[in-house]
C-alpha cells in the first residue's frame, strides 16, 4: 500500500507518469526487496528512473547474497520495459561498476545524469548525488566506515522494533532520528542539498532529483526544487510524477511515519550559470539482460 502526505482526494483521477526510486541496496541484508517488488508490480509508469544504488556492490563483494526476490525485481523491470516503460539508470557509489557500460545496457539507458521534462514542462536534473558527497570524493574510507556504522544502526533498529513496538504504533527509524538531532549530520545534509541545487541551476534546470543520503524530502532551495527519493532500506519511499506534472513522495509502508513537511531554504551567495550539457535519451535496445548479467562482474 502506498501512503502519501496528501489526501487521497487530491490525487484521485491522476495517473502516475514517472517513478523515481533509489537506494534499494540489493545485496544488503537490510534491503526491503519484497516491498520494493510489490511496489513495482503495482504500477506501470511511462518512465522509471533508477537513481543509483539499486545494487549494493560493496556488500556483494564481501559476501554474495542474492535471493530469488532480487531476480524477480530485475524480471519485473524487464517486464515493464517490454510493455513500453522507458527505464533509465544513473549509477551510484555502491553500483558504480555500471558506469563502465557506457550509455546503454540491454533495455536500460545508463548515464551519470539525465534531464527529465515533467508533464508541465519543468526541467529536472536526475543524478544519484554521490559526486557531491565530500567524504565519498575526498576520503572514501570514511564513507565505507559510515556505511558500516549505518548497518549497525539498522540492525539495532530492527531489534528495537521487534521488542518494543506496540501494536499499531509507527516503526521507529533510529538512524533518521539520529540524523535529525546530530548537528554535524544536519550540516552535512544541508551542504549536500545546497550543492545539488547549485548544480541544477548550472545545468539550467528548475529542479533536481537525487538519492544517496536516504533522506526523502522535497525542498525549495532559492527557487530550485530539490527532491530526494529516499530509500528502500529504512523508509520504502519513491518520488512520483503525476500526469499533471505534480511531484510527490509516497510511502509504501503505511507503518512508517512520513517525514516532516518540506521547508524553504535560501542560498547565501549567487551562483554562476554554465551552458546546459544535454543527456541523450535515445530509444532502448532490445533485451539481453539474462544473457549478459552485470552482477557476474562484481563476484570476482
Amino acid at each position: 500500500m502506498i501512503v502519501s502526505e496528501e489526501r487521497e482526494s487530491t490525487t484521485a483521477g491522476r495517473e502516475i507518469r514517472t517513478i523515481f526510486v533509489s537506494d534499494v541496496h540489493l545485496g544488503c541484508m537490510h534491503s526491503r526487496a519484497e516491498e520494493f517488488l510489490a511496489f513495482l508490480k503495482a504500477h506501470k509508469p511511462e518512465s522509471l528512473y533508477l537513481v543509483g544504488d539499486l545494487i549494493d556492490g560493496w556488500k556483494l563483494r564481501k559476501k554474495w547474497r542474492w535471493p530469488e526476490s532480487y531476480n524477480a525485481i530485475l524480471d519485473r523491470v524487464e517486464e515493464l520495459s517490454s510493455s513500453g516503460t522507458e527505464v533509465f539508470y544513473t549509477p551510484g557509489n555502491h553500483d558504480n561498476f555500471l558506469r563502465d557500460f557506457g550509455k546503454r545496457f540491454g533495455f536500460v539507458t545508463l548515464s551519470d545524469e539525465f534531464v527529465h521534462i515533467t508533464a508541465d514542462g519543468r526541467r529536472f536534473l536526475i543524478i544519484h548525488g554521490d559526486q557531491f558527497d565530500k567524504f565519498e570524493t575526498g576520503a572514501q574510507w570514511l564513507s565505507v566506515l559510515g556505511s558500516f556504522a549505518y548497518d549497525i544502526l539498522l540492525t539495532a533498529n530492527t531489534l528495537f522494533n521487534r521488542v518494543f513496538r506496540r501494536k499499531g504504533q509507527a516503526k521507529f527509524a533510529l538512524s533518521s532520528a539520529i540524523k535529525s538531532r546530530v548537528k554535524q549530520l544536519m550540516r552535512f545534509i544541508s551542504d549536500f542539498e545546497q550543492k545539488l541545487a547549485s548544480h541544477a541551476r548550472k545545468r539550467l534546470c528548475e529542479g533536481i532529483i537525487c538519492g544517496h543520503i536516504h533522506a526523502p524530502n522535497i525542498l525549495d532551495i532559492d527557487g530550485i526544487n530539490y527532491c530526494n527519493t529516499g530509500d528502500w532500506v529504512e523508509h520504502c519511499t519513491a518520488l512520483i510524477e503525476y500526469s499533471d506534472g505534480a511531484l510527490e513522495i509516497v510511502y509504501f509502508d503505511q507503518n512508517v511515519a512520513p517525514v516532516k513537511k518540506p521547508t524553504v531554504k535560501t542560498r547565501t551567495a549567487d551562483q554562476g550559470v554554465r551552458p546546459q550539457i544535454e543527456v541523450e535519451m535515445s530509444g532502448l535496445l532490445s533485451r539481453f539482460w539474462k544473457r549478459c548479467h552485470p552482477l557476474r562482474l562484481i563476484r570476482r
